[in-house]
C-alpha cells in the first residue's frame, strides 16, 4: 500500500499535469486565421534561411507566473528581411504538424528571451519545423524540448 504522501503527490501530480495539458494546448477552438495562406508563400516562407533565433518563454494560458515546466516555449527566428517568426508547438494547434509557425506580431508581452544563437543562414525555417516534430506528447514531446531541438540541431 502507498503511504499517503505519495498518493497526495500522485494526486496534486496528476491535476498539474491536466491542468497544463489543457493550457498549453491552445489551439483546438477550430478557427484559424492564417497571415500567409497561398502555397507559394507558405513554400517560400519555409524556405527561407534564418539568420538569428531566439528561445522564448511565457507563462501558461491564465497563468500569470512561470515555474519551471509550467510554462510555453517556443523559437523566435528572424530571417534576412528581417521579418520575425514564432516555431512553436502545443496539442491541437496545428492540423498535419503540431510544431506551427505565426507572425511574431501575434506574440503577446508576456514572452522573454531566454538564449539567443545566430545561425547566419545555415538552417530554414522548415528545418526549424522538422526540429519541433510533427507530434505533441505533455511527457515525451512537448513545447520545451522542441523548442531545444530548434536551437540545438
Amino acid at each position: 500500500m502507498f503511504p499517503f504522501k505519495t498518493l497526495v503527490f500522485s494526486a496534486a501530480l496528476a491535476a498539474l499535469l491536466a491542468a497544463v495539458d489543457s493550457s498549453s494546448g491552445g489551439g483546438g477552438s477550430g478557427s484559424f486565421s492564417f497571415d500567409l495562406s497561398n502555397a507559394a508563400d507558405l513554400r517560400r516562407l519555409y524556405n527561407s534561411a534564418v539568420y538569428r533565433a531566439e528561445r522564448m518563454k511565457r507563462p501558461l494560458e491564465g497563468m500569470g507566473f512561470e515555474l519551471g515546466p509550467l510554462s510555453h516555449s517556443g523559437v523566435r527566428v528572424t530571417l534576412a528581411d528581417g521579418s520575425r517568426w514564432l516555431i512553436h508547438k502545443g496539442g491541437k494547434f496545428g492540423i498535419s504538424s503540431q510544431t506551427v509557425v505565426v507572425d511574431a506580431r501575434h506574440m503577446s508581452s508576456d514572452w522573454r528571451v531566454v538564449e539567443t544563437k545566430d545561425f547566419q543562414g545555415t538552417k530554414r525555417v522548415t528545418d526549424f519545423v522538422a526540429d519541433g516534430g510533427a507530434d505533441y506528447s505533455l511527457i515525451f514531446d512537448n513545447c520545451h524540448l522542441g523548442a531545444g531541438r530548434m536551437m540545438n540541431n
